[in-house]
């Protein structure tokens, strides 16, 4: 992940990588809870998605929080239709690394998978996290309702307020929107760090907590 090139500039829409025709294909099955990772979900469950640096470190996080029904890994918020890694990694896709996190709201809300967002990563950084560098390693916060996009607005001015209390002068640059078109990554990315234990992670907060310390 951290062999990526430095692009941070991001790419125009006529300057971006032409799309591809099909999608990559990838196993309906979660590698770790056996949970179905490709539409449809069940009805009573939400769909949310968090881009913080590299998506390996990121989706282990969730699949791991009780409540978050089935995780997966895809590139989204950019331009070409069905990337692939190596392009996304070129700058020339606009896409972040981001990752699809299905969750009951009778077991989780999405405010409290916004806090581990919050402090689980750099979300000060622009176009990159740690040594990792890129527009495809910025911070997101795609939402799937106006619901959802009030409370991830509310959260980052909560979480500013935050790191300013904790002493930082950093200003947040997380990007938030309604959700773009999420094209799943291959299948080697998906639940990457179970099928590697020893990968690299680069998922690291700034020691601020979202409720204050």
């Amino acid at each position: 992940m951290f062999f990526a090139k430095n692009k941070s500039t991001m790419v125009s829409k006529s300057d971006a990588l032409p799309d591809n025709p099909t999608a990559i294909p990838v196993d309906a099955l979660h590698y770790v809870s056996a949970t179905n990772m490709v539409p449809p979900f069940v009805a009573q469950h939400q769909v949310c998605y968090f881009a913080m640096g590299c998506f390996w470190g990121a989706e282990r996080l969730f699949w791991s929080v009780p409540g978050v029904v089935t995780t997966a890994v895809g590139y989204q918020g950019g331009y070409t239709v069905h990337p692939h890694y190596q392009q996304v990694c070129s700058g020339q896709t606009g896409h972040t690394e981001s990752v699809l996190v299905v969750f009951d709201p009778e077991v989780i809300s999405y405010a409290e998978l916004l806090i581990l967002f919050w402090e689980n990563h750099q979300s000060t950084q622009g176009m990159r996290q740690g040594a990792d560098q890129g527009t495809q390693y910025r911070s997101a916060l795609y939402c799937t309702s106006a619901q959802q996009l009030s409370e991830a607005k509310a959260s980052a001015v909560h979480y500013q307020q935050a790191l300013v209390d904790g002493g930082s002068d950093d200003t947040i640059t997380t990007e938030i929107d309604l959700a773009a078109p999420f094209y799943y990554a291959e299948a080697d990315h998906q639940q990457y760090l179970a099928k590697n234990p020893q990968g690299y992670c680069g998922i690291g907060g700034s020691g601020i907590c979202y409720l204050g310390n």
